[in-house]
């Protein structure tokens, strides 16, 4: 680490990283580059990434075709604000999505992180009830294991038993936290809690998969149950597809692959595969026709500094060309099929709790507890990065990661059960 040890020496006693006891975490690997599925730390190693940078890298790290997208941006227009003035990237960019999303999934406003998707989504849903009916309904039902961003009306949203965002209760807003209605009880919960309760203005979830919870998955009969449970009350669905869109589950979208359609979707990480921030909160006709009238009063006052940030929404479009040219969807079906042939066995092992894998995503979850930091050391002593949710060790790779780089995590994770380091 020589030839970087000035800047990270330096850097470290400044930098203030997320997630982090800064006081007693061990100094993170440093990275000097990344090129396909690979992370070149300062050293020379080479690590096999097995997270993507958050879950934004599908495409492979520096993609030409996005890199050329960015530079190429940036030679005309970096970035202009849309109040007043419109540039093309942001409007073919909406046009596009609304073309790819489900049913009439339509309406699209641009932010800069997935939490802020969200919070917009929230606002949405508490001003689609003042402008139809002038209900004040500022209420959400969520689900235990969800996550849904750190801002604060995000953190409200998120399970409030995870430990998270448990120093701010009594800060942010009380919401009904319930289970996913993954049983005929809890389905029979779910409707009461929405059927005893004239403050709610919508259901909000990770369809599929809760991902920050721990890679838990289910079943696309309980985003139906939700669905018809959320009709036979009138509260609208909001989709978290932070993480699931884009490709993530074998479909375009989580919705896709469920069959079920939401009233609004929150999209964001591989939207840009991982080169830009941005993120989108996706209306549908009917919710948008509740702000669409002669009152300015009824329009949604809400304007990020950055929104339809003009450089990432070109790599965004990129990245939507790379959908249509190259085969994603058949890769991560791919990954699906080899994580589930590599994984599966650990199932039998003692100490194994429970292997889960819907398209690019696996998550072997453990009986007991180990030292998070501890394993992530041991990943990167095997020449892969690996980074634990808790007692879960998870895999988000890029969609075009080769079958050997696939079968290195795979096999970091199995020699990890047999050893657990403490």
């Amino acid at each position: 680490m020589a030839e970087h040890s000035e800047w990270f020496t330096t850097g470290l006693e400044h930098i203030w990283l997320p997630y982090a006891q800064m006081k007693t975490q061990p100094s993170p690997a440093p990275i000097a580059a990344t090129a396909g599925t690979r992370l070149k730390m300062a050293d020379g190693t080479s690590l096999v990434d097995g997270v993507g940078s958050w879950w934004t890298n599908v495409h492979g790290y520096n993609h030409p075709a996005l890199l050329k997208a960015a530079h190429d941006q940036l030679d005309t227009m970096a970035h202009i604000m849309l109040g007043g003035i419109a540039h093309e990237q942001a409007y073919r960019l909406a046009a596009r999505l609304a073309d790819v999303t489900p049913s009439d999934l339509s309406k699209v406003f641009f932010t800069e992180s997935g939490s802020v998707a969200v919070e917009v989504a929230m606002k949405v849903a508490v001003q689609y009830a003042m402008n139809k009916t002038g209900a004040r309904k500022t209420r959400f039902v969520s689900f235990t294991g969800g996550y849904h961003g750190d801002t604060f009306a995000t953190m409200s949203v998120c399970d409030p038993e995870e430990g998270m965002h448990s120093l701010f209760s009594g800060v942010v807003p009380e919401q009904y936290v319930v289970d996913l209605p993954d049983t005929d009880e809890r389905l029979a919960a779910l409707e009461e809690t929405v059927a005893s309760h004239d403050d709610i203005a919508a259901v909000l979830v990770e369809p599929l998969i809760q991902g920050a919870g721990g890679m838990k998955m289910h079943t696309p009969e309980t985003l139906q149950a939700l669905r018809a449970a959320c009709d036979r009350h009138g509260v609208l669905l909001i989709f978290d597809e932070i993480f699931t869109g884009f490709g993530r589950t074998g479909e375009m979208f989580a919705a896709t692959r469920a069959g079920v359609t939401p009233d609004i979707m929150c999209l964001g990480k591989a939207l840009t595969g991982g080169v830009t921030p941005l993120a989108a909160t996706i209306a549908s006709k009917r919710v948008y026709a509740a702000f669409h009238t002669d009152s300015a009063d009824d329009a949604l006052m809400h304007g990020p500094t950055f929104t339809g940030h003009a450089l990432a929404c070109a790599v965004a479009n990129a990245g939507l060309d790379l959908f249509e040219s190259e085969p994603r969807l058949e890769q991560v079906r791919t990954v699906e099929a080899q994580l589930k042939d590599e994984l599966t066995p650990l199932a039998e092992l003692l100490q194994v709790k429970d292997v889960r894998v819907c398209g690019a995503v696996a998550a072997v979850e453990f009986a007991e507890s180990f030292s998070v930091d501890a394993a992530r050391a041991w990943f990167i002593e095997q020449g892969t990065f690996i980074r634990p949710l808790g007692p879960v060790v998870y895999l988000t790779p890029a969609y075009t990661i080769a079958p050997h780089d696939l079968s290195t995590l795979t096999g970091a994770i199995t020699r990890f059960a047999g050893e657990m380091p403490a």
